[in-house]
């Protein structure tokens, strides 16, 4: 696995700063060097489709800013301080401590200064977070472990049927966490239950993280992050939990996602079908608009896929564009880079389990530029490929005369909302994204 990575694709754990701003009523503060909050905020906002304030304090970040005085003599003081100065501005519900490289590398007891000020009565956790710790999705899972242990904390468990937990998406490494956290309760609910987002504009906030105990179970929409977490909760508080590897994009994978979670929650079955055939009904009428397109435009379509970005949302789309658009799989790129052989081994499995005969056409490379070095050598002079990826890959498609759909970090070149490739909603969304790309680079004559 590389150690130097040319073109990257996600933040250090410190990134997991944008994991507590996705949460109402939550404050970050980093203790790190000058400039290490800033530079992360931009790169998860500019690069995740200039997404700009989340939903607290945005780019105004607190930071102790350390220094050499820091280092010689320790920062826990200047934390102190920091917190203390937080407090005071910022009104919040909870204030999580995240720690950069070098605090980490001179020993600063961060969790001793968050559990003085929660002796005082004050919410304050804090998170481990410096960056060699690993990259964003391991910071994301350490805040959330803090979070439990310290602020929702040790309590017996009043079980409400029907309630559920989703661990899913990094906010702001998916850069369309919104539209899809959306769409996932959207889904959910329709099954008759009550979903707990935890993040975004679909979520209470942090009454939803002080509930977390009561779920009837958990739902782990994630191939390896989160693992972690729903194993803490079933342990404290008894939680099972199902878990679902891939995102579900379209109808047939919709559907599919929707019956494996009523089996598993014991939901009615007839209620389950009734509302997966109106969600069907709704997206295969729209799904037919594409008959007459495609029967005009048919020889000159691309049919060649190529695909870079995580596990999660990448194998989504793949088996979407593969089993229900009938592309053809030619090379998948995951780039989480997941340390963990027992986690790597699991990403293809699962890959493997949803779009069988995958595995030979799948690489787990986090290396930018050995990808694109790929990309070029395996589509050569076709003109009949469309690579799903990031801001890096469209500069390949342009220099090979194709087209790129953007999908995954970094991506500079578009505004992002609520858009989502995910469930019904993101199927239907993720054909007009594909084809109008095409549109217009060339007149409707070209095709015609």
């Amino acid at each position: 696995m590389s150690t130097i990575i040319e073109q990257p694709r996600f933040a250090c754990a410190l990134g997991s700063q944008q994991t507590v701003l996705a949460i109402s009523g939550a404050f970050p503060i980093v203790h790190a060097g000058p400039g290490c909050a800033s530079r992360i905020y931009r790169f998860m906002s500019d690069a995740c489709g200039n997404q700009g304030e989340v939903y607290n304090a945005g780019g105004h970040i607190a930071s102790t800013n350390t220094t050499e005085t820091e280092v010689v003599f320790g920062g826990e003081k200047k934390l102190r301080e920091t917190v203390e100065g937080a407090l005071k501005i910022f009104d919040g519900e909870l204030y999580v401590i995240l720690s950069g490289c070098t605090t980490g590398i001179i020993g600063d007891d961060i969790e001793a200064v968050a559990a003085s000020f929660r002796d005082e009565g004050y919410p304050v956790v804090a998170a481990e977070t410096s960056g060699f710790k690993g990259n964003t999705y391991v910071g994301h899972e350490l805040v959330l472990k803090s979070i439990i242990k310290n602020f929702v904390g040790d309590v017996r468990p009043n079980v409400k049927k029907r309630l559920v937990n989703v661990f899913s998406v990094v906010p702001n490494q998916d850069p369309f966490w919104r539209g899809d956290l959306q769409e996932i309760k959207r889904i959910l609910t329709g099954l008759g239950l009550e979903v707990q987002i935890l993040f975004g504009n679909e979520s209470a906030g942090l009454s939803e993280w002080k509930n977390i105990p009561n779920a009837e179970f958990n739902l782990l929409l994630s191939p390896w992050v989160g693992k972690d977490t729903v194993e803490l909760l079933k342990e404290k508080y008894g939680t099972p939990y199902l878990h679902y590897p891939i995102l579900p994009v379209g109808g047939k994978a919709t559907s599919s996602f929707l019956r494996e979670v009523a089996r598993f929650a014991k939901l009615d079955p007839e209620v389950t079908e009734k509302f997966i055939q109106k969600e069907e009904k709704h997206f295969y009428n729209f799904f037919l608009g594409l008959a007459d397109f495609g029967t005009f435009s048919r020889e000159k379509l691309p049919s060649e896929l190529y695909t870079v970005g995580d596990a999660e949302y990448t194998l989504g789309v793949v088996d979407f564009l593969v089993n229900e658009l009938g592309l053809t799989h030619k090379k998948t790129f995951i780039t989480d880079d997941a340390q963990n052989e027992s986690v790597r081994k699991m990403i293809v499995e699962n890959a493997e389990k949803f779009i069988p005969g995958i595995k030979d056409s799948l690489f787990l490379e986090a290396d930018g530029g050995k990808i694109s070095g790929k990309l070029y050598e395996s589509i050569g002079n076709s003109k009949d490929a469309v690579i799903f990826g990031s801001t890096w890959e469209e500069l390949v498609a342009d220099h090979t005369g194709n087209h790129s759909v953007f999908l995954s970090m970094p991506l500079s070149r578009d505004l992002i909302l609520e858009k989502t490739f995910t469930g019904y909603t993101g199927g239907l969304r993720l054909i007009e994204e594909f084809y109008a790309g095409m549109l217009k680079k060339h007149s409707i004559a070209t095709f015609r």
